[in-house]
């Protein structure tokens, strides 16, 4: 008496030549199918990596996130061919697949959150490799961009990792997008000095820096009178890339010019007085 095993099939059913030969077969079908799907997979994420590497105004990472998810898609559905390949029916493994991955996905709410906050400094790119940023209260270089959280090197060169939620969630400022910056100054002379002589010298020490720009027009005007000083704002613009080291330059040599032309710069002063006894 014979016994069923599976599929209408008995044992001696299973060790017949005809039958070894068609799995041997089914197996050497499904490891050249996995095989071919790898090497395609492969072949189009380096396509479409290379575009990013072809042309310097596209951005890498974006270029590299779309070539991994083409290569994993074709890996998918290689994997759905092998399985047909033994005849196991694809829809009801793409229902299991769904439903494992919305288990996941609740379980890992603040995980994706980043993920998908990933995504979308990828495709928008408020910011990439190279940027000097602010974001959440840090500031510094974004070193690196993934999906789950973005790098950046603060000015002492420490590493500083904020998740991408946090990222694509705040206000970014974004210091290299423009290739010119203004600079800012407040200098303060004292009420008796000769505020004509002082623009004039303050003007001189600063735009004879080969930084400062002439276009657009330098601001240079009274705009306080202080409790102990009256005070120029000047502005004046300069490359990105000069902005800090142009700032702190021209702070130490404006107080020199207008120590040289005799012109003080007052500080505050408090005059005490003494009740007799």
């Amino acid at each position: 008496m014979t016994t069923e095993i599976w599929n209408g099939q008995t044992l001696a059913d299973f060790l017949t030549i005809e039958f070894l030969a068609s799995a041997v077969g089914s197996v050497v079908g499904a490891i050249f199918i996995l095989i071919i799907g790898f090497m395609v997979g492969s072949w189009v994420r380096n396509r479409i990596t290379s575009i990013g590497g072809r042309h310097a105004h596209l951005d890498v990472t974006l270029f590299n996130f779309l070539g991994n998810i083409a290569r994993y898609v074709v890996v998918g559905f290689a994997f759905l061919f092998v399985l047909n390949t033994f005849g196991v029916q694809t829809t009801s493994v793409v229902a299991v697949i769904g439903a494992a991955g919305l288990a996941i996905g609740l379980a890992l709410q603040g995980t994706l959150s980043n993920v998908a906050a990933g995504v979308m400094i990828v495709f928008f790119r408020p910011i990439k490799i190279g940027d000097f940023v602010q974001i959440s209260g840090e500031m510094g270089t974004v070193k690196d961009i993934t999906l789950n959280y973005t790098e950046l090197a603060d000015l002492s060169n420490v590493q500083i990792i904020i998740p991408n939620s946090q990222v694509w969630g705040n206000t970014i400022i974004n210091y290299s997008v423009y290739n010119t910056r203004r600079v800012e100054w407040i200098f303060g002379v004292s009420y008796g000095a000769d505020l004509k002589l002082a623009e004039e010298t303050i003007r001189e020490a600063i735009m004879a820096d080969p930084r400062a720009k002439s276009d657009p027009e330098p601001f240079i005007q009274v705009n306080t009178l202080g409790d102990f000083s009256v005070d120029f704002l000047v502005r004046v613009w300069c490359d990105s890339a000069d902005f800090f080291a142009f700032k702190t330059d021209m702070t130490r040599k404006v107080k020199e010019a207008l120590d040289a032309k005799g012109i003080d710069i007052p500080f505050p002063t408090r005059t005490v007085l003494q009740a007799g006894n």
